[in-house]
């Protein structure tokens, strides 16, 4: 976000800001360098170049609870210039409250906490999206690609836990469906995070050139079939 403004001597002024916390009629923008109280500027969304006219409504020495920044009041109401952070927190509330509806009529807990953790999980990307954005903006493509692959192997981590926990109790039996092809998964990250870890192993696996295989046809057939050999 960029915000510009004509100073006391009539000299054009511009200042990079964040928008914090945003709605359809103004929002709290983090700057350095602010103009005064009641100062008209035009806001300009460097993601989409759309512009905006807003007035100063507040600044660290009007008022208390406001600081490192400005709050700006939209003179035209307009949600959509924020782009797509707003529209993410606006998901984010009312996933919130559909959560609230689902526990009121008594849902199972396990689908519960499955609704809670993907809500979680929303939040979670929506604020790390708009890192990433920053990071993009910035021409940092390296912390980009960084961000993406530790959050892939976050969710991972958390994906497998989750399975161990549905074996150990009993919920994942040979019919399950997918397990041949999770295993291979699993196999082929093993071994390639090895040759990571392991000194000395990753120039031997890449020798070896190993290609992705087909998926297995492992644990597909029916309980009949395999009593039948």
């Amino acid at each position: 976000m960029q915000v510009s403004w004509k100073g006391a001597d009539g000299v054009l002024m511009k200042e990079e800001a964040f928008a914090r916390l945003v709605n359809a009629y103004g929002g709290l923008l983090e700057m350095a360098n602010y103009p005064d109280l009641g100062t008209r500027v035009t806001l300009t969304n460097l993601l989409s170049a759309e512009t905006m006219e807003a007035r100063v409504l507040a600044t660290p020495n009007s008022r208390e609870g406001v600081s490192h920044g400005i709050v700006v009041e939209l003179v035209t109401p307009d949600e959509s210039f924020w782009g797509a952070s707003l529209q993410m927190k606006k998901a984010g509330v009312e996933l919130q409250r559909l959560e609230k509806s689902l526990r009121s009529q008594n849902l199972d807990l396990r689908l519960l906490k499955e609704f809670r953790d993907a809500v979680d999980y929303l939040h979670a990307i929506a604020g790390s999206v708009q890192q990433a954005r920053e990071r993009q903006m910035e021409g940092d493509e390296e912390g980009v690609d960084s961000w993406l692959v530790a959050e892939r192997i976050r969710r991972t981590i958390n994906f497998c836990l989750e399975v161990i926990t549905d074996f150990e109790a009993g919920r994942i039996t040979e019919d399950t469906k997918g397990l041949a092809e999770l295993l291979e998964s699993v196999e082929q990250i093993s071994q390639r995070f090895r040759s990571l870890l392991t000194p000395g192993t990753a120039s031997s696996v890449r020798d070896r050139q190993i290609a992705t295989p087909e998926p297995s046809t492992i644990g597909r057939r029916s309980r009949a079939e395999s009593r039948g050999n």
